[in-house]
């Protein structure tokens, strides 16, 4: 078998792109050699990669299944570059982390900082994305470790969980039903309810809530915590967030939470890596970090001293 990563590379840009065309726009090459590329791959493997309909090009099913195992070759070599520079010297060490939004926002940046305290010798960098997104980067080896809910079940991830994640039902903060001591969710089944975009593990997990509950309620899909935010202090509906996410509006009178009588979901921040080849220095040590105390304890501190800011200024 004489497989290139050129061919792979095309291959895989078909996938992302869904066409030769943005395939070959991607890598700033012919369309023609992309074709060409695909095809002597498909010969390799021995089964057609892609078929054609119509006018245009699509991954086969047998692309589809391949596809993984062409991630993972590609990540993995530039995991082991990566590696073999670092450890001789002609470049940083990096450690390239992948978290949804909620995450980026209110878990990781302590996370860096407690972590970087330790670590000065680590380039730390952040992509942000959602649910889907963040896994795939991760999985793919596009990224080092991603920070967010459970993993798949697939396999292709492992995970750890690291740090609570607790849910709270976010309101206007005048709403009548926050002066109760327990609401019924069925009360809350005319109300519009504010969701993430498709792709958001929070989504899910709110679809996943109102399903159980036989509710099916007029949604208003926004995209992101802070749109979701402004839009319930107007009163335009109800939402499931994650708590570290409305903690200083709710502290400050900005939001109100109901308190229902059924149990909300339970989570957990996970920090996830690729199950496929050896593990970095870099990854190891994140890894261990998160499952330490203090890990819990900056971002505990991150939002108290948050909170103590929102309350100082606020008396001003």
């Amino acid at each position: 078998m004489s497989i290139t990563l050129t061919q792979l590379r095309s291959f895989l840009a078909v996938v992302r792109n869904g066409s030769v065309t943005g395939a070959a726009e991607e890598l700033v090459v012919t369309q023609p050699s992309v074709s060409a590329a695909v095809a002597a791959l498909s010969r390799e493997v021995g089964v057609g990669l892609t078929e054609r309909m119509g006018r245009t090009i699509r991954t086969s099913d047998a692309g589809k299944a391949f596809a993984p195992y062409a991630s993972d070759v590609i990540g993995l070599l530039e995991q082991g570059q990566r590696a073999a520079r670092e450890v001789g010297a002609t470049s940083q060490r990096q450690l390239r982390i992948a978290a949804v939004t909620t995450a980026a926002e209110y878990v990781v940046p302590p996370l860096m900082q407690a972590f970087q305290a330790n670590r000065p010798d680590l380039e730390l960098t952040v992509e942000v994305g959602n649910r889907g997104l963040v896994f795939e980067r991760a999985a793919e080896h596009a990224a080092d470790v991603a920070i967010g809910g459970r993993p798949p079940g697939d396999g292709r991830l492992v995970g750890d969980a690291f740090l609570e994640n607790e849910i709270a039902v976010i309101a206007p903060a005048d709403d009548p039903l926050a002066k109760r001591r327990r609401v019924p969710v069925r009360e809350l089944g005319d109300r519009a309810w504010l969701l993430r975009e498709e792709g958001s593990g929070t989504r899910a997990m709110t679809e996943q809530f109102l399903a159980s509950h036989e509710l099916t309620p007029r949604v208003l899909t926004l995209g992101s915590n802070g749109a979701i935010k402004q839009a319930s202090r107007a009163g335009l509906g109800v939402s499931l967030q994650s708590r570290t996410a409305v903690a200083l509006e709710l502290e400050a009178g900005l939001l109100s939470e109901l308190r229902l009588r059924e149990e909300l979901p339970m989570r957990h921040w996970y920090l996830l890596r690729s199950s496929i080849g050896p593990v970095r220095e870099a990854v190891r040590a994140f890894t261990e970090f998160v499952k330490q105390p203090q890990a819990r304890e900056a971002v505990e501190a991150a939002q108290r001293g948050a909170g103590g800011l929102r309350s100082l200024n606020s008396t001003k």
